[in-house]
């Protein structure tokens, strides 16, 4: 029987999985990969392919309304029956918020599951849904370790005036402060980027753009600024989320409208946003198709968005010597690349429009001083290396 390293990502209605077979070195690409979504819905569904991208599995859950638990039960004897011959030897989990304390992966107790729970109100939306999982694989496969990767960790580099806000010290010592996150993505473009870039020990800034999307700036391949900060509300438009809002507008929908905390969450992380700005679509390749206005404006915005903090971050670095699309949209988006790079053509920043339309790897023009590239994210082979380095296997 083969070992594997099983990796996790639970939200709150779904669970992403993929299943890395154990070598030296570890393959980028699972031997098989999926979801199940619709967690707490009448129809749960799991999705799986192989290596080579072929569905294996499409089908709904026998349960209506199911909770993680019984999606994860579900999801280990399909795995028991599918991939019969591989002993998963360790677990990986993606963790959103790792607070002050976790800079690197560490294996999860008992001691270090209550410090996370603590971390709860920093996450509210996504701490209890990563924990629920960890807790649900505890019964299943009890005698396996366990480790947790943060998306915070990348940005604990940072320097500590990057990190607080002007508010009173003692908010600040009671962790109201910037954590960044998107950390697994950025820490994997670190990683890649030499074999594709001899700029990569530079001055480069990073722009994982999708759903939820997020800049960030590194100077040696460390994190120094980045564009989320206390919530994965700040920062660029995302697809329903806001980015960064004046908040004096908080304080005028708290007045003047009655916005409770309950539904200006709702407003600032799921009405807002391209879907907001739109009143059409969250998805990207919606928009780009659409002729009306609404759309397009909201394409503009997006757009100038990121050229704005592409400045700000430029400016933390002290200058940019590459800048890497990644993400949903990143990797795949045309139109929008050629956009951005309009806007941040001041830096330097020339495209080659046929390796762009390509969606090469390396999309800058030949002659341009800053290097432009695309390079597809992967935080769950990153998340199985943490695994497999931490646990020595």
């Amino acid at each position: 029987m083969s070992k594997a390293i099983l990796t996790i990502n639970a939200g709150s209605s779904s669970i992403k999985f993929a299943l890395f077979p154990l070598a030296q070195p570890l393959e980028q690409t699972a031997a098989v990969s999926g979801q199940i979504d619709g967690i707490g819905t009448p129809v749960a569904k799991l999705v799986a392919k192989n290596r080579e991208g072929v569905k294996v599995v499409n089908e709904n859950l026998p349960l209506s309304n199911p909770n993680h638990q019984q999606a994860f039960d579900h999801l280990f004897k399909w795995f028991t029956a599918y991939e019969a011959n591989r002993e998963i030897v360790a677990v990986g989990h993606r963790i959103v918020h790792g607070g002050e304390r976790y800079s690197q992966p560490v294996k999860l107790d008992a001691e270090t599951l209550n410090h996370l729970d603590s971390l709860i109100p920093l996450a509210i939306l996504h701490q209890p849904h990563n924990l629920t999982g960890i807790r649900a694989i505890q019964t299943l496969l009890p005698k396996v370790s366990q480790v947790g990767c943060f998306d915070t960790a990348f940005h604990r580099s940072r320097p500590n005036v990057a990190q607080i806000y002007g508010l009173p010290r003692h908010l600040t010592a009671e962790g109201v402060r910037s954590y960044g996150f998107h950390g697994l993505s950025y820490e994997y473009i670190a990683r890649a980027l030499p074999r594709h870039s001899p700029r990569a020990e530079g001055r480069v800034i990073i722009a994982h753009l999708g759903n939820g999307a997020s800049m960030a700036a590194m100077v040696g391949c460390k994190g120094v600024a980045t564009t989320m900060g206390f919530s994965t509300v700040e920062g660029l438009l995302m697809g329903t989320r806001v980015g960064s809002l004046d908040p004096g507008v908080i304080l005028y929908l708290m007045e003047n409208k009655g916005m409770d905390a309950k539904a200006l969450t709702k407003l600032l992380y799921k009405e807002s946003g391209l879907q907001g700005v739109s009143g059409l679509s969250q998805d990207m390749r919606d928009l780009l198709d659409s002729d009306k206005p609404e759309a397009r404006e909201a394409v503009d915005l997006f757009c100038y968005r990121i050229a704005r903090e592409a400045g700000s971050l430029a400016a933390a670095a002290g200058g940019i010597d590459a800048l890497v699309f990644t993400g949903g949209i990143g990797e795949n988006a045309v139109e929008i690349r050629r956009r951005v790079a309009l806007l941040v053509g001041w830096m330097g920043i020339k495209l080659d429009p046929e390796a762009n339309a390509r969606s090469e790897i390396r999309i800058s023009a030949p002659d341009s001083p800053v290097d432009v590239l695309v390079i597809p994210t992967n935080e769950e082979w990153m998340i199985a290396h943490h695994a497999q380095t931490l646990l020595n296997l």
